[in-house]
């Protein structure tokens, strides 16, 4: 879906919750392959059943790739993103999961050298089927004004 918006139209407090999805064993072969991190905590359950946490885990990035990948829904023509600030891996996520993302707008303000752009700030928050925030970060983004901050 297109929704246009300009960093005056974007309002603080607005939310949207993704879809869930449900992390397989799959997605963790897959992304140890793409990103050749194959540290046994990812992919070795022999060597996690000996250890305190008894199973798998996903890797951080892979929660954050689907976790955000759940939040592309929307496309906004004005505004591009600008990076990820404050990502925290807050609990463990293994195969057989599912994950749910909220995105709440936090904050809004001046770009320092664009006058023709804004800065929105996005909390990210992706939780498992259990209600329990398993990571969270600020999704910044780069929103075109209507007119130039004066």
């Amino acid at each position: 879906m297109i929704v246009e918006q300009f960093f005056e139209d974007i309002e603080i407090g607005a939310e949207r919750r993704s879809f869930g999805r449900t992390i397989t064993e799959a997605d963790f072969v897959i992304h140890a392959g793409h990103t050749g991190d194959y540290f046994p905590h990812h992919v070795d359950a022999a060597w996690c059943a000996t250890q305190e946490i008894g199973e798998r885990i996903a890797h951080g990035t892979l929660v954050f790739s689907v976790g955000i990948g759940l939040t592309a829904t929307t496309i906004n023509p004005r505004a591009m993103s600008y990076g990820y600030d404050r990502l925290r891996f807050i609990r463990p996520v293994h195969i057989g999961d599912t994950i749910t993302t909220i995105t709440t707008i936090a904050d809004k303000r001046d770009h320092p050298k664009r006058t023709g752009h804004g800065v929105v700030v996005e909390k990210v928050d992706i939780r498992n089927q259990r209600d329990e925030t398993v990571l969270a970060c600020e999704h910044l983004y780069l929103v075109e004004r209507r007119e130039a901050a004066g």
